[in-house]
């Protein structure tokens, strides 16, 4: 280790709207009040009997928007934060990392409903717009990522701005979670018999449930002074550390024992540098859910094993549990309980539980808090652990000597039109394209009935990814996993809302719910694979794959342990062409009939074996950011003699514009470089460039490309030279492999 300090990473600006309030001193004064704030939704319609309660946002919406609620949530929240900091909205963040579960959800129901539903009209239903509505807000060009990992979301959003501002990479970073309430999520969690008509009350005896809510908060994180000289509100507050883990143990039940969650914890204060007894106050995750408290207590009680358990309290029981946004907004209030000196009640605790063995704070306590911990715990066991600290009550944890190695492709796969990857290189190299559905009956052949049985096709075609990288010796040595989805397991939700509607909103169905969730498949493969590390979804639109390679870089772990780098979406009969203008009848040109698939990397640290190296992953989240993006890749010059194939692509509807891009970068490397549009044999689907990957590595291993690549007929020469993945349209993105 090196003697000097990792970078101090303070609050320089904090968003926050909930049921609690709007704004920090609304947020604050309601906790000491510490009175439940649920009550009956009011946007959406209920048509069977007493509402269950929830903690709908005090928030307004401007109806002269066309931006959805979550979208709408998510800017005010973002304001707040930037206009905390020095200087206003006039600091642009270097990057915006946003969790999300919904996205435009609510507005694609109400459409739905009315049989409106177009791509059109729900252009704004995908995750990634809602990050990249706030990143045009706030003027950030850089990296954008939006991570859906159920409720730990927001606390996941966090621990990658952690990452990256660490790493150097960037000195600003605007981070958190949103969620709105909407019919899948207030219905599923009822379905699953996991809500208490009678308000939740977490870690209380007679506790029967959870109450579903919506909200947003956003962090404004850096490493520059210069951002947090003169903040009044939360600038003494410092994010210490961060920890991820996953359960591998049930889709929707946490380990029983509070494994992962122990795990998280632990990870978070090692990654502080402190020790359990160095905590004074726990932010519960607390749902109020039987089985959930049950396994936090049991893990807390593991954590500081026979000594004293500091105060601990959940806020669930006042705001409701606001899904992506609860370890976020939970941030936020232990920030908040930091500067302040006060540890909030546990609003709803009344009698003690023996089982639990824990007393939460009953009343708002006024005390100087020097450290805190913050948990937050999700479907597919995503568990989450924040490490809030006052600035300089405790030394930064020392520098690791050298950065990380390159990420290292030990295998590579994929699943297109065409089949496997042997398939789809035999029809490229007979110059036939590979577009169209993946045959799922042949490729889960191999796959155990009983692990599938139950699944749909997004999950399937998943787990088949997985097993077909993997030596079988080596499955027990992945460790992480992430992953991205531009559109989710569109089945689930398809069939859960559609039964939900049949059934007047009387009989959805709790598996659909479960499989429904962007992060279900990556939980399947942590389940498969025993893989208890960080568990990482992204679904960024066309851009999921690269957003899952950026997390990769920042979270994958050194030493012997691996990890899966994968992206896959499906192509449903009804939601596909209802949400991705791809699948329109008036697109006719090559790969426009629906497809799908995807594609995985397995990755170490080890260059030793590899079959290629990632030497780069970029993003931008505007079009203005391409005449920097040779200089990010090292150089003009440089890139000129290196790169022998550039593989392009961008969906349709940004065809143009990606022409002119193109233009600019061959006016840069020259028109030498071959460009091989690759969606056009493999098909316009979100997840496509996950295959294209799989075909880079597979061709720097042969130290060839098929002709169609080339387009002069022969095959291409790739010999000491290196691949480029490359991204065009409203987003940028670029993946260099090259030879180990």
């Amino acid at each position: 280790m090196s003697s000097h300090s990792l970078r101090s990473v303070r609050i320089a600006g904090a968003g926050i709207v909930s049921a609690l309030g709007e704004g920090l001193a609304a947020t604050e004064a309601s906790l000491r009040q510490a009175q439940s704030c649920l009550g009956r939704p009011d946007i959406f319609p209920l048509l069977q009997g007493k509402s269950l309660p929830a903690g709908q946002a005090l928030f307004q919406e401007d109806p002269a928007s066309p931006l959805p609620r979550t979208h709408q949530l998510a800017l005010r929240a973002a304001e707040q934060a930037m206009s905390g900091s020095k200087g206003g909205c006039a600091h642009a963040p270097d990057a915006v990392i946003l969790g999300c579960t919904t996205g435009g959800m609510l507005t694609t129901e109400t459409l739905l409903l009315g049989r409106a539903a177009t791509p059109s009209s729900c252009r704004y239903h995908g995750l990634h717009t809602v990050t990249a509505a706030v990143a045009s807000r706030v003027r950030c060009s850089g990296p954008a990522l939006t991570v859906s990992t159920a409720c730990s979301s927001g606390a996941l959003a966090l621990a990658l701005a952690l990452r990256l501002l660490r790493s150097g990479r960037a000195k600003c970073v605007l981070a958190g979670g949103v969620d709105s309430l909407c019919r899948l999520t207030f219905f599923g969690f009822h379905s699953l018999q996991l809500v208490d008509a009678d308000g939740p009350k977490p870690l209380d005896r007679r506790r029967r449930g959870m109450a579903v809510a919506e909200g947003a908060a956003m962090l404004l994180l850096s490493t520059a002074e210069e951002d947090v000289e003169g903040v009044e509100d939360l600038a003494f507050v410092e994010l210490l550390g961060a920890g991820l883990s996953c359960d591998a143990h049930h889709p929707a039940s946490p380990h029983p024992q509070g494994d992962g969650a122990l795990a998280a914890m632990r990870s978070a204060l090692a990654d502080a540098g402190l020790n359990p007894q160095d905590i004074d106050y726990i932010n519960l995750h607390g749902t109020g859910t039987v089985e959930n408290d049950l396994a936090e207590a049991r893990a807390i009680q593991r954590l500081f094993d026979g000594a004293a358990v500091p105060p601990l309290s959940s806020i669930k029981g006042a705001s409701g549990h606001s899904l992506a946004a609860a370890g976020a907004i939970e941030a936020v209030v232990s920030a908040l309980a930091l500067s302040r000196g006060f540890i909030p009640a546990n609003t709803g605790f009344e009698e003690f539980d023996p089982a639990l063995d824990l007393n939460p704070q009953k009343h708002v306590q006024d005390k100087p808090l020097h450290a805190l911990l913050s948990n937050s715990f999700g479907f597919g066991g995503n568990n989450a652990a924040l490490v809030l600290a006052r600035v300089g009550a405790f030394q930064p944890p020392a520098e690791p000597a050298a950065p990380l190695p390159a990420l290292a492709v030990h295998g590579c796969a994929c699943l297109t039109g065409a089949g496997d990857l042997a398939a789809t290189l035999a029809r490229l190299e007979a110059g036939q394209n590979c577009t169209g559905r993946v045959d799922e009956a042949a490729s889960c052949a191999s796959l155990p009935p009983k692990q599938i049985r139950r699944l749909k096709r997004l999950a399937r075609l998943s787990l088949s990814l997985a097993a077909e990288v993997l030596p079988e010796e080596e499955r027990t040595s992945v460790h992480s996993i992430f992953m991205g989805t531009g559109w989710g397991a569109l089945s689930e939700t398809a069939d859960f809302l559609a039964r939900l509607e049949e059934s007047g909103q009387q009989f959805p169905s709790p598996t659909d719910f479960i499989g429904s969730v962007h992060n279900s498949p990556a939980g399947q493969i942590a389940l498969f694979l025993n893989a208890r590390g960080a568990n990482v979804t992204t679904s960024g639109g066309e851009q999921s794959f690269e957003q899952a390679c950026f997390s990769a870089q920042l979270l994958a772990c050194q030493g012997e342990r691996s990890a899966l780098l994968l992206a896959a979406d499906e192509a449903h009969a009804s939601w596909s062409p209802m949400l991705d203008a791809s699948f329109g009848p008036e697109n006719t040109g090559p790969g426009s009939a629906p497809a799908d698939g995807g594609g995985i990397l397995w990755l170490k640290r080890q260059r030793q074996g590899a079959m290629a190296l990632i030497r780069h992953c970029l993003l931008y989240s505007s079009p203005e950011a391409m005449p920097q993006l040779p200089a990010d890749l090292g150089g003009e010059g440089d890139l000129c003699s290196r790169i022998g194939l550039v593989m392009a692509g961008f969906s349709q509807q940004e065809h143009d514009l990606a022409q002119v891009q193109l233009q600019s970068l061959h006016q840069i490397c020259g028109t030498d470089v071959p460009v091989w549009f690759y969606r056009d044999a493999l098909g316009h689907f979100a997840s496509a460039s996950a295959v294209a990957a799989a075909l880079a590595v597979s061709f720097l291993q042969r130290g060839t490309a098929p002709a169609c690549a080339d387009g002069t007929g022969r095959p291409l020469d790739l010999s000491n030279k290196s691949v480029l993945l490359l991204g065009l349209g409203q987003s940028l993105s670029a993946i260099e492999f090259v030879r180990p």
